[in-house]
């Protein structure tokens, strides 16, 4: 029987679906580390739980090591040692290596989250990405410029989800940016060329460095744009055919990409673009499943729950391709302003419409406060067997729902 631990700081909605996920697994002991208490969880997964640690930071390698080794020793050995967020991919990697437990180490989890260093990789394995540069003042910043000109992406350079990522239109932007942020070598910015073009995901499972499996969707628009207009509503498409001759450079690019940053076994995310030449280039790749709800909509297009697979694929290296059998997507809905939902108009309009395509809805409730990340106050999930019909539902979404504040 496998003995596999899984770190989770806090119990938020999405993170008790992978908790869930892993506590479900057959053949396995599951031990948890948290900084929530046990307690926030429901019951049917307490019951469970076959040990718990909880710990005040879970990005501490240091008190992570110490809550793995309890563990450990707890339940007579550890086979696998994980968890979802971005965040905590080096902290494990840095535990992974100090107690000798399968999985990545520090070294290759930092190719992932050091996007800097990212970018390096790729361009030494000859996977398109856009030119960059780690400055650590302004006068590197300034020469940058003078190479690849405006406009330009900043952000920091282990940034995940686009947080704290800007474009940067002009000198005096950039002066503006430079003046509020001053890049240091604790503290440098990450520079980069803006590419122009359609964005996309590409999720791939990887077994013993090979992608096995992938699948990709596409952003409207794309994600910099909602960044910079939070009240631009946005979907996600996941297309039902992706294997056409289109999408053959993006898959050759990918392997090429995981093989430089040293992916083993487990599931990445990349972000990439498809330029108006027809060229694509890489914009980062994570070590850890997607957000932007596309776990969910990989779920609905196969009829397979992959928080299940994932977990899977972690424990026990294993993952069995599923059929295609649907285009899915979801639109997130905000609104202008600040304060609370007021109210919401066009439900009944995209309810009578496209209502028979919903899978699943999470509505703004009057009284909830303004969504502070990205995806907003709430979302509308549609699957059909027809791509342009879920592309014309997410757009109707986006043009007919709209989120009143006060």
């Amino acid at each position: 029987m496998k003995k596999t631990v899984f770190v989770a700081p806090f119990f938020m909605p999405a993170t008790i679906r992978f908790i869930d996920a892993v506590a479900n697994l057959s053949d396995a002991r599951f031990g948890l580390i948290s900084s929530d208490s046990p307690m926030k969880l429901p019951p049917s997964i307490r019951k469970r739980i076959a040990a718990h640690y909880r710990v005040g930071n879970c990005l501490d390698p240091g008190q992570l090591a110490i809550a793995a080794k309890s563990l450990r020793q707890e339940m007579g050995g550890l086979n696998a040692l994980f968890g979802a967020l971005e965040d905590l991919q080096v902290p494990l990697g840095k535990v992974r290596d100090y107690l000798g437990t399968p999985g990545m180490g520090a070294e290759t989890a930092r190719n992932f989250r050091d996007k800097s260093r990212m970018k390096d990789v790729l361009q030494r394995h000859n996977a398109p990405c856009a030119r960059h540069c780690l400055a650590t003042d302004a006068q590197e910043a300034l020469r940058f410029v003078k190479t690849v000109g405006f406009p330009l992406v900043v952000k920091p350079p282990a940034g995940a989800g686009a947080r704290n990522t800007f474009q940067v239109d002009n000198p005096q932007k950039l002066q503006d940016y430079l003046a509020a942020f001053a890049p240091s070598s604790a503290n440098p910015a990450l520079l980069e060329e803006f590419i122009q073009g359609e964005e996309h995901s590409f999720e791939g499972v990887s077994v013993d460095g090979e992608v096995i499996w992938h699948s990709l969707t596409r952003y409207y628009p794309n994600p910099l744009d909602v960044l910079k207009n939070p009240w631009i509503q946005w979907c996600v498409l996941l297309p039902r055919d992706i294997d056409a001759p289109r999408y053959d450079d993006i898959r050759r690019v990918n392997q090429t990409a995981l093989t430089g940053l040293g992916m083993e076994t487990g599931l990445t995310h990349m972000e990439w673009f498809r330029r108006k030449d027809g060229s694509v280039a890489i914009s980062e790749v994570g070590a850890r499943p997607p957000g932007a709800q596309i776990m969910t909509l990989m779920s609905y297009a196969h009829d397979k729950d992959f928080y299940q697979a994932w977990a899977e694929l972690m424990v026990f290296k294993r993952f069995e391709a599923p059929a295609r059998k649907y285009a899915a997507g979801a639109a997130f809905l905000r609104g202008q302003g600040q304060g609370r939902v007021k109210t919401v108009h066009g439900l009944d309009r995209a309810q009578k419409e496209i209502g028979p395509i919903v899978m699943e809805a999470k509505l703004p409730q009057p009284g909830q406060p303004r969504g502070p990340g990205y995806e907003g106050d709430g979302y509308v999930i549609v699957r059909h067997p027809d791509t342009e019909l879920v592309k014309k539902a997410l757009l109707l979404l986006v043009s007919t729902i709209r989120v009143e504040y006060a």
